[in-house]
């Protein structure tokens, strides 16, 4: 008697998607990035007010990013299925605590996702929820490519992670959990810096000033930060962490049995007797 052996993959980089991925993340962290190194003269720092609506073409990008994974990676119904099940349910648990002191059990999901289902389909999983929250929500505006980017970003980094196919249990746990506290964190500055240069007057000792050198302005944006977001990232962390080592194996386990079950892109092999 033989019995399968199944090694599926949900979203291979494979050369045009890993392509589009590293120019939306180029040009992502330069549409993060640019209020710390623009020279004062340039337009750039000129017509900054302007900057939100010229990176919302990130968006384009982003669009770009998951069409090419998706059709290079030839995804099947069952994986498209499941990237829909996914998104849908990322999307539906971010309102939750709207406004509530960083509860957001949707990190959780995307950390485990991320690790079960690889970094291509975390990237497109992680962007597609984000935009499909942001619909149910409302929350359509030039901030959010910058949210799908840095989700992408988070839910990528959880499927490059080491071990995926070796570590299970308590280790595996522990690993999502502090990648999941530290990613929380990240992204919440990476957040800030998408808006931080667009505050004007309205907080002059924290504000980006175009005049200062980089250091001063990185000084200025870390005591942004500490003042407006530290307890809603912290809150984000904490949650993570806590529903990940509560919750994370039971369905790590059933991300893993769906998983094999569509065996995504890869055709049944049987092992000699």
């Amino acid at each position: 008697m033989t019995t399968p052996e199944v090694r599926t993959r949900a979203v291979r980089l494979g050369p045009r998607s890993l392509a589009a991925l590293c120019l939306v993340s180029a040009v992502g962290v330069a549409g993060f990035g640019w209020p710390l190194f623009a020279d004062p003269t340039s337009q750039v720092a000129a017509h900054a007010q302007d900057a939100p609506w010229l990176f919302a073409g990130l968006l384009v990008l982003l669009v770009a990013v998951v069409t090419a994974t998706i059709s290079e990676s030839g995804l099947g119904p069952k994986a498209v299925a499941m990237l829909g099940v996914l998104a849908a349910t990322g999307a539906a648990l971010r309102p939750i605590g709207a406004g509530t002191a960083g509860i957001e059990p949707m990190f959780f999901l995307m950390v485990l996702s991320g690790r079960v289902l690889g970094p291509g389909f975390g990237f497109v999983l992680g962007s597609v929820t984000m935009f499909s929250s942001a619909l149910l929500t409302g929350g359509v505006g030039p901030w959010l490519p910058f949210q799908m980017l840095a989700m992408g970003w988070f839910t990528m980094g959880a499927g490059l992670l080491p071990g995926p196919d070796r570590m299970r249990g308590r280790g595996e746990l522990a690993l999502l959990a502090a990648y999941g506290f530290c990613a929380a964190f990240a992204y919440g500055t990476v957040m800030n810096l998408a808006g931080w240069p667009f505050m004007g007057a309205l907080a002059s000792n924290v504000a980006f000033d175009p005049h200062d050198d980089v250091t001063a302005n990185l000084a200025r944006f870390l005591a942004y930060c500490v003042a407006t977001s530290l307890g809603w990232d912290l809150g984000r962390a904490v949650v993570t962490v806590v529903l990940t080592l509560t919750l994370g194996a039971p369905l790590l386990k059933a991300l893993r049995r769906a998983t094999r079950r569509a065996a995504f892109e890869t055709p049944v092999t049987f092992a000699p007797r």
